[in-house]
């Protein structure tokens, strides 16, 4: 007997040890996300709500060549700042376009026939620009462009500050570090990740413009073998054609890291930007290459059907509710879910009967509030989607079928949310401006053939 107590003293003892403060708080960070959360009421009939005004939500990218009128503007994003669009003050969108131009344009919702509040317009590329980011500041806008170079332009003077060129292919993407807004990360058609450093660089004789090159680079980021070095052409071979690098980002909750998307599959790597790839000292001409400390150890694109892997086009973090999550839409038309820090993708996907991803254009964005995903679509039709994310993430839910906005013409690419609205930009050279109106919606609604000459709406 006394044996037997003494055993079942040990058990109890090892039970109170694993279940400290401590080892408490140690198995709810290490848990997955998706696995934290309680159903929420839904937020569905909330973006059944939404309308565009033809007359004040239509913003039109004016081409700067004589032969045509408008330009496809082919990215955009909200400011962010602590008084940003993000969080309610004046909504100003950065609008990207084919031509290299970027149209600064203040969305906030006015009367119809209202004229548009002045616009401000820079000219930083003469190729078009992929991708356009707000510093973290919002005094700079960093462009990405065809030309294989990212740009820094002030916007209190429109002035470029700085050309960063290092990659050798179109340069696809790029992300701010939210802890310094000196250091960022740009992806290439060429597969290589860049890191950057605005204080490190020459300036031009002449001149305050501050030309620089990568302070790191990750070459072949998405190959099966990551390269250490730019890769060399081969006599007679044809190099084989690399991984575009299509999306990067920092995660909120993970400091120091960069979670990277490729066009050749859904798998997502996590790329610890302390660590070097290997413990020996690297020469000082050559700084040492981040480890990919994750990977997602599933393709999800290879889960509904598909023959063969199809890559991520865009990716997008949560937040607030959905925070501990990253979003990814698919050339299989869905948006797939990964939670952080292992990047494992979820059994829930968001998708709709007409969504079409078949380009590398189609954007993805997250609301301020973290409920709602929005996303563009391919096609001529003009259709882009919302989905409510808060609930299909979480364990026993049902993903719900998104709504389809539907009111212009061509592909929609980008997309991005600020505070009680959305914008989207579509081949046809126009933003539209998007806002949940209850009221308006049920007169649609009601009387459609009329309202359609002034409106347009979400489709149930």
């Amino acid at each position: 007997m006394k044996d037997v107590f003494m055993e079942d003293a040990r058990v109890t003892q090892g039970r109170v040890r694993r279940n400290t403060a401590f080892q408490l708080h140690s198995r709810f960070m290490a848990s997955p996300a998706t696995q934290l959360r309680r159903q929420a009421p839904s937020t569905l009939p909330i973006l059944q709500s939404f309308v565009s005004s033809h007359k004040s939500d239509v913003f039109k990218c004016q081409s700067i060549g004589d032969d045509t009128y408008l330009t496809p503007p082919y990215a955009c994003s909200y400011s962010h700042g602590d008084a940003g669009a993000k969080f309610g003050d004046v909504p100003r969108l950065a609008v990207a376009t084919e031509q290299g131009t970027v149209h600064i344009l203040n969305t906030s919702r006015r009367k119809d026939w209202d004229v548009e509040p002045p616009r401000m317009t820079i000219q930083p590329h003469q190729n078009g620009v992929f991708d356009v980011k707000w510093s973290t500041d919002d005094t700079s806008l960093a462009t990405c462009s065809g030309d294989q170079s990212t740009r820094i332009s002030c916007l209190k003077t429109g002035a470029i500050t700085h050309v960063l060129r290092g990659h050798t292919s179109t340069v696809k993407c790029m992300a701010w570090d939210p802890s310094n807004k000196s250091l960022l990360a740009t992806g290439g058609r060429d597969g290589a990740i860049c890191l950057w450093d605005l204080r490190v660089g020459e300036r031009l004789q002449n001149s305050e413009l501050i030309a620089a090159g990568p302070v790191m680079t990750i070459h072949g980021a998405h190959e099966e073998t990551i390269i250490k070095s730019k890769p060399k052409p081969r006599k007679g071979k044809q190099n084989p054609t690399p991984r575009t690098i299509t999306n990067i980002l920092y995660p909120n909750s993970q400091p120091y890291g960069l979670v990277s998307s490729s066009s050749f599959d859904g798998i997502l790597r996590y790329w610890d930007l302390r660590k070097p790839s290997s413990p020996r000292k690297a020469k000082a001409s050559k700084p040492a290459v981040p480890s990919d400390l994750y990977s997602s150890p599933i393709d999800p694109t290879t889960l509904c059907g598909s023959r063969r892997p199809r890559g991520i086009i865009s990716l997008a973090s949560g937040t607030g509710p959905t925070a501990g999550l990253i979003f990814g839409i698919g050339a299989d038309s869905r948006v797939h879910t990964y939670d952080l820090p292992t990047l494992t993708a979820q059994s829930n996907t968001f998708s709709h009967e007409h969504l079409q991803t078949s380009s590398f254009y189609v954007g993805l964005s997250v609301s301020p509030c973290g409920r709602w995903l929005a996303c563009g679509g391919s096609g001529n039709t003009g259709n882009s989607f919302l989905f409510d994310a808060e609930n299909a993430c979480r364990p026993g839910s049902i993903t719900q079928r998104g709504v389809e906005l539907r009111g212009q013409t061509g592909e929609v690419g980008a997309v991005d949310w600020a505070q009680n609205m959305l914008a989207t930009c579509t081949d046809d050279g126009t933003v539209r401006v998007w806002r949940p109106d209850l009221e308006m919606h049920v007169k649609c609604l009601e009387n459609s053939e009329e309202s359609k000459w002034d409106w347009s709406w979400s489709m149930q």
